[in-house]
């Protein structure tokens, strides 16, 4: 059997920078620590940062686990997906202090939307409108703005054919989508600006999966179910190899039989931390760790 590890899988640079950063505080502040929302979209992070005393908060700040308000001395840490404008001045109305673990390349999005709606320009945003990172980019906007996750969304789009667009990207979204969207978009709309801001590491983690998913018998992708950036993984590589499975941990792949002369790909989303990785590597390769 010959087992293949994405290069690309696993931490992207914006999510090690966030969980490290609510590590750090858990250690400096204990008990004092809160995040807005979960910091990322895995549970198994998410339930290791819970036990070491931090707690998840809403966007009122209260705490989700027991409905209290958080205290005046306590940590609060904006998640790597980022936050709207109007939730930013009121984390840092409250007195507590703030750290701020936005993901340095949604910030610079936050930047472009900021700036281009001040000059007039209706913001599109390509991706899911329900992801936090997408509500968190629209509250960045001061005028007009359409998120649009379909082709069917396009036709819903305000404003007339000379308006003026800007176009921008949640981080995660499938690449090739993006690009077909944007076609659509430039045929009806006279004035369109365009910056792609998929980053760069789910450009190469599609890539890779998309290149190992084409030769593999079975392939495996590792991710939390709400992340957005395994789905599309997920996706990318179904349509690759039928044989694909979407997993969190290895619990969900004890019962899966490799056959001894399989090509196996595994991949992981930016969520997915290394051990996990390790762990279905070795089940695969019927080894232990």
């Amino acid at each position: 059997m010959e087992v293949v590890v994405a290069k690309s899988a696993g931490f992207c640079f914006g999510v090690k920078r966030a969980v490290s950063l609510v590590y750090e505080a858990a250690k400096e502040h204990p008990g004092k620590v809160c995040t807005m929302g979960p910091i990322i979209h895995n549970e198994q992070v998410v339930d290791d940062l819970k036990r070491k005393g931090v707690h998840v908060i809403d966007d009122d700040l209260i705490r989700v686990d027991n409905g209290e308000p958080i205290s005046k001395d306590s940590v609060i840490i904006v998640r790597s997906h980022g936050i709207p404008k109007m939730l930013m001045e009121k984390v840092k109305a409250s007195g507590c202090k703030v750290v701020d673990a936005t993901c340095p390349f949604v910030r610079k999005i936050h930047d472009i939307v900021k700036q281009k709606s001040q000059e007039g320009y209706h913001i599109v945003i390509i991706g899911n409108p329900n992801h936090p990172e997408v509500e968190g980019i629209r509250g960045w906007a001061m005028g007009p703005c359409t998120v649009i996750n379909d082709a069917e969304d396009i036709s819903e789009m305000e404003g007339s054919p000379d308006t003026p667009i800007c176009i921008v990207s949640q981080t995660t979204f499938n690449h090739q989508k993006f690009k077909d969207l944007v076609e659509i978009i430039e045929k009806i709309r006279y004035h369109v600006v365009v910056t792609n801001t998929i980053c760069n590491a789910t450009r190469e983690r599609q890539s890779e999966a998309y290149e190992i998913a084409g030769r593999a018998d079975a392939m495996i992708v590792i991710g939390g179910r709400h992340s957005s950036n395994t789905q599309k993984l997920y996706d990318i590589c179904k349509s690759r190899c039928d044989n694909t499975y979407y997993i969190q941990t290895l619990d969900d792949l004890v019962t899966v039989n490799f056959q001894s002369d399989s090509y196996v790909g595994i991949t992981a989303g930016a969520s997915t931390p290394n051990i996990i990785l390790q762990e279905v590597f070795a089940h695969v390769r019927g080894t232990e760790l």
